[in-house]
């Protein structure tokens, strides 16, 4: 009888990666992939230990693992990743695991399987038309409130013709969007001697009559207008960028370490709307920074106002052991911190349906990723997996998910459209 393997990833689309490729591990020894963890030979937890909520999150997931190992349901249970590289001495001390391995431990988990070789990643469920590539690990950035440095360690670029063959082996495996994912893209390459503009024409190379590229994730400084006015006229990378800038307020920005000011927050979206005005930009705001006055918070609402970003994501300040923020006097309350967020979010879910409607009356290409509720969903550009709306589309004949198909947006709701299908798009 074949083995079991549960894989349960928790995190970010980056830790996703790591995630299948944890999977990609036990299937080469000879483990099967299952969707629920009882009856599970192997249950193997990738965790997140960016936030203190996402720590609390893993450390449930891991105990109701522990349970369900106690009681007999599942068999070896291994624990990998973020939580581990940030509190290995305590989760050794106080977890009765089989297995616990830091990020990027493929060899160590193949040899408590059996065995030393890691094997292709695969996807852990769900759609699997839409794919991560991980181009980097680490971040060089020294952002006053950010762990990641701490958990993952500086700036390490793959290397170019190992990004290819993945993208080739994401193509076999049935994707249509690859989404490049890094901490900052920007800086991919610079402890290569390459750069991001080299891997865009390696990856357009190869994805090029197969599906479409997204890029996620670039610090605003090094969003260059170069960089807008290539995505901008290529046929296979999506017109969108999600830029976080964290924060508009000079004096928030200089102590958050961002290198930073006002000005450069907004830059790259006016920039981006003169190339194109209806080029797509993402962004994610922090509130209640330590220090953060009526006037910084002014600022942030300033922002939406001239960048006008089509997306938003925002959130309270986490202070993070180990950070230089997590020192910082000043602290905001609770209360004022979750009042801000929800006036923030409010104005931003304003400026998101004026851009929608911008929309309305015009013909996208789009992806159809599933039927959901009797009508198909998808997405075109302007949205990116998981973080952004959908494209609904009520009625449709002869549609099969994975296709790319023209669309007339017919009514912009505040994250999704209505559309009708009118035709299929050739890539």
């Amino acid at each position: 009888m074949d083995k079991k393997v549960y894989v349960l990833s928790l995190g970010c689309a980056k830790n996703r990666v790591d995630g299948e490729r944890f999977l990609g591990v036990a299937l080469e020894r000879g483990y099967v992939q299952v969707h629920e963890p009882q009856g599970a030979d192997l249950c193997i937890i990738n965790t997140c230990g960016f936030l203190m909520s996402a720590v609390k999150e893993n450390l449930d997931a891991i105990l109701e693992a522990e349970e369900l190992r106690r009681r007999g349901l599942i068999g070896s249970l291994a624990v990998v990743g973020c939580l581990v590289n940030r509190y290995e001495e305590e989760l050794r001390r106080e977890l009765q695991v089989d297995f616990l391995g830091r990020t990027e431990c493929y060899r160590e988990l193949g040899e408590f399987l059996g065995g030393a070789s890691e094997g292709p990643r695969r996807p852990l469920g769900g759609s699997e038309v839409v794919r991560y590539l991980k181009v980097a690990e680490g971040c060089s950035n020294r952002c006053a409130y950010c762990a990641i440095p701490l958990i993952r360690g500086d700036l390490r670029s793959l290397p170019v013709a190992h990004l290819v063959r993945e993208a080739e082996l994401l193509l076999e495996q049935g994707a249509r969007e690859i989404c490049l994912v890094a901490q900052d893209l920007t800086r991919y390459g610079e402890d290569l001697g390459t750069d991001l503009m080299e891997l865009l024409d390696q990856m357009e190379a190869t994805v090029r009559g197969h599906g479409v590229l997204r890029l996620l994730y670039l610090h605003p400084t090094r969003v260059t207008r170069e960089l807008v006015e290539r995505v901008a006229s290529s046929d296979v990378v999506a017109s969108y960028l999600d830029v976080p800038v964290q924060h508009a307020s000079d004096r928030v920005l200089a102590s958050m370490g961002r290198a930073m000011g006002y000005e450069d927050a907004v830059r790259p979206f006016l920039e981006a709307r003169q190339v194109d005005p209806l080029f797509a930009m993402r962004t994610t705001l922090m509130v209640g920074y330590p220090g953060e006055g009526r006037e910084d918070f002014d600022a942030l609402i300033r922002f939406l106002e001239e960048a006008r970003p089509d997306r938003v994501g925002a959130f309270v300040f986490s202070p993070e052991e180990g950070t230089q923020a997590f020192q910082l006097p000043r602290r905001v309350s609770g209360r004022t911190a979750r009042s801000r967020l929800d006036r923030l979010m409010a104005r931003a879910a304003e400026v998101s349906l004026d851009r929608q409607r911008l929309m309305e009356g015009r013909e996208v290409r789009v992806l159809l990723e599933a039927v959901e509720d009797g009508q198909w969903v998808g997405r075109s550009y302007r949205e990116a997996p998981e973080v952004d709306g959908s494209i609904l589309i009520p009625e449709g004949e002869g549609l099969r998910v994975g296709g790319f198909y023209r669309v007339l947006l017919e009514e912009a709701l505040e994250h999704d459209f209505i559309g009708r299908v009118t035709g299929v798009e050739d890539l």
